[in-house]
């Protein structure tokens, strides 16, 4: 009598498709096209993140975890709502600081890095700390800010004082009026959590790749301004190296965010990783992979760059090490990115499945991955055995 065939076992672990879905909508929408054409397989949904947008559902999600709200001073000084999570364990917050202080919240007229301030994802921070989390992973993509992380650490407990002893004011111009830093005041549960950076680029904090070269026009700065705030930038950076002996000038990734990197780095003793490594380690992916038969994955665009960093380049090669197939699937896959089947993709395959235009695609998104999703899994079917 020939044995029952074990249920095909099928990770499912899109990343976000840039405003289209989220991952977790990705993740469904793929799910139900893989049960379509293998309605006997076992589906387990990761949605996966590289530390950008869409990194705090998708931890939350993956740790069974808690999304809470708190109000917090937003990018222009104003009050706003903004949300931060706890994972189901209850030991590491997640903070995006485009929730806070993010350019999506400031109006194209108003982009002014001057003013702009990251005092609102200090807050955040505080606020998880409030609840006793050991670990916060800071996720600090998107930011309006190149203040140098001197708002959020001010919400903390730093003090960044003038020449007469007084706190300077928030956004790039309190940076520039920076005499002197005390750290006495500084939130006490920071002695016992560690602060964890979600940073995927390798820019200075200073000088021609630095912080305000570099991402201080993307965020309304005339060239005479990011000359005043690479010179307070500096200014900063020699100051912290006064008071904790760390030199963050030129560290690679220091610039992440308008600065705010290599302030943690250098005052609170953060530490900078990739995106995606942190998120696989919350999400225990490394486990979860080698128990798998068959990894899904994707994101809005496969391209030549998504090997270097991004979710779903991470997850192919973590599915290598374990020689688990994995296929991607996507908005667009370009021409360039046949080289990623070197790196642990099998296949590639784009959900638009015949012309139309990119507000039509997104339209249909969730489903354009159910169809090509199913069609993924009927491939995976003609290759299984029919017997066992």
């Amino acid at each position: 009598m020939p044995l029952r065939r074990k249920p095909l076992r099928i990770l499912v672990a899109p990343n976000a498709f840039k405003e289209s879905l989220t991952a977790i909508e990705a993740a469904r929408s793929i799910g139900k096209g893989i049960k379509k054409g293998l309605p006997n397989a076992r589906i387990v949904e990761v949605p996966i993140a590289d530390g950008g947008d869409g990194t705090l559902e998708a931890v939350i999600a993956g740790t069974g975890g808690r999304i809470l709200k708190t109000k917090v001073t937003g990018p222009l000084g104003g009050q706003i709502t903004a949300e931060y999570g706890i994972t189901g364990d209850g030991k590491t917050a997640v903070v995006e600081m485009s929730r806070a202080s993010g350019l999506a919240l400031v109006p194209l007229a108003q982009r002014n890095p001057m003013l702009t301030t990251s005092f609102g994802t200090g807050q955040l921070i505080q606020a998880a700390l409030n609840r006793d989390v050991n670990r916060i992973l800071l996720g600090i993509g998107g930011s309006a800010t190149v203040d140098g992380g001197i708002g959020a650490l001010q919400a903390l407990g730093v003090s960044f004082l003038d020449r007469s002893g007084k706190p300077v004011g928030r956004g790039g111009e309190g940076l520039l009026a920076i005499e002197k830093v005390e750290l006495g005041g500084l939130h006490p549960a920071l002695k016992r959590a560690h602060i964890l950076v979600a940073c995927d680029v390798d820019n200075p904090l200073t000088g021609p790749k630095g912080a305000a070269a570099v991402f201080g026009p993307q965020k309304g700065a005339t060239p005479s301004m990011v000359r005043k705030l690479d010179l307070g930038l500096a200014r900063l950076a020699a100051l912290t190296a006064k008071v904790t002996g760390r030199n963050v000038a030129q560290v690679p990734g220091s610039g992440a965010a308008g600065g705010i990197s290599g302030s943690f780095l250098g005052l609170l003793g953060a530490r900078l990783r990739p995106g995606s490594e942190l998120v696989f380690e919350l999400l225990k992916l490394d486990k979860i992979v080698p128990t798998m038969d068959w990894v899904i994955t994707g994101e809005g665009q496969i391209d030549f760059q998504t090997q270097f960093g991004k979710g779903p380049g991470m997850l192919a090669k973590l599915a290598a090490r374990h020689r688990v197939p994995v296929v991607g699937i996507a908005g667009s896959v370009t021409d360039d990115a046949g080289e990623l089947r070197k790196k642990g993709f099998t296949a590639l395959f784009s959900i638009v499945n015949r012309p139309m235009d990119l507000a039509t695609a997104i339209r249909q998104a969730p489903h354009l991955m159910e169809r090509a999703a199913e069609q993924v899994a009927r491939l995976i079917r003609v290759g299984l055995p029919q017997r066992m």
